[in-house]
């Protein structure tokens, strides 16, 4: 089978740790170690997160004395590609000696008057309390909102159109290559009136990316690998629980948080409902379950009822 991989920034950090190099390749090493008999048995295609490593450094850059502006967002986005990138092909050569592996800088193309530009969503960067993240707000002149108990910053996050390397993706995918590529998104590039392409100032959201890339290049199906077991309804409340077996449609019926699982539920049923296959949400180390179908939240086209709320199953698949 032939599967697109989008792992979340749990991949590289947890909520509140230190982002030290040596802290995110280990938790790099253990998300390969889940990946790994999906690498043997399947075609495997990466794309990562990178919301806590562009905001960190976004603030180095803009806290620079040597700098007298800050970096662009897709040129940081670019670096945190080459690092994480860096990081995943290391530990991927480690665990499966003599397999093919490359790890791409991926441009992801988005429409110049994208209405996200007016409207920033995306996370980035470390958590504050309230009065820290509004302070850093108004001094670094940026926009900050809520994200679950804390607070962060938020970017323009653009539709993905399409990644320009696509034919290069094509190329190595057909070798045999296990591909790491368009981490965090793709770097965010747009054309000028004379076709030429050029970086702009935002963030791709990653699951919407491993979607496209999925879909284009005919995946059997699509992972969404988080740090939650599954998408649960009433998420944080006292009657919270997680959905195993369900729909687009059914999903769509349902709200789910625009800076945390909406985009996650927004890509799979986006696959699902382009190419009538299969997307799975679930945790990370529960890789390879999750593509059995007997663990996670389990994306179908239809399972046969009529109502939308009859289609989600809060029992087990394998139940």
């Amino acid at each position: 089978m032939r599967l697109v991989v989008a792992l979340g920034g749990n991949a590289l950090l947890e909520r509140g740790e230190v982002p030290n190099a040596e802290i995110q390749e280990k938790h790099v090493v253990a998300a390969v170690e889940s990946l790994v008999p999906l690498a043997r048995d399947h075609d495997l295609v990466i794309t990562h997160g990178n919301g806590p490593q562009v905001g960190l450094l976004a603030i180095e850059s803009a806290t620079d004395p040597a700098l007298p502006h800050p970096y662009p967002f897709d040129v940081l986005g670019a670096q945190t590609q080459g690092m994480i990138g860096y990081f995943l092909l290391q530990a991927f050569e480690n665990a499966l000696p003599g397999q093919q592996v490359a790890s791409l800088i991926c441009q992801t193309l988005v429409a110049a008057d994208d209405p996200a530009f007016k409207h920033p969503t995306k996370f980035v960067g470390p958590v504050y309390d309230e009065n820290e993240a509004r302070r850093l707000g108004r001094v670094r002149g940026w926009e900050v909102r809520r994200d679950g108990t804390a607070w962060r910053r938020v970017v323009a996050s653009p539709e993905p159109q399409a990644v320009i390397e696509m034919p290069t993706i094509r190329t190595l995918l057909a070798d045999g290559t296990v591909i790491v590529c368009a981490g965090g998104g793709g770097i965010p590039v747009c054309r000028t009136a004379d076709g030429l392409l050029r970086g702009v100032e935002a963030v791709v959201d990653k699951d919407l990316t491993a979607t496209l890339l999925a879909t284009d290049l005919g995946a059997d199906a699509l992972l969404l690998l988080t740090d939650v077991s599954a998408v649960e309804l009433g998420f944080g409340t006292a009657a919270a629980h997680p959905i195993h077996h369900t729909t687009p449609v059914a999903l769509r019926a349902k709200t789910f948080s625009a800076g945390s699982m909406g985009p996650k539920v927004d890509a799979a049923c986006r696959f699902v409902e382009a190419t009538g296959k299969r997307a799975m949400i679930g945790r990370l180390d529960a890789a390879a379950a999750l593509l059995e179908g007997t663990t996670g939240t389990i994306v179908d086209p239809e399972l046969g009822q009529s109502s939308s709320d009859s289609l989600i199953r809060s029992t087990p698949v394998t139940q």
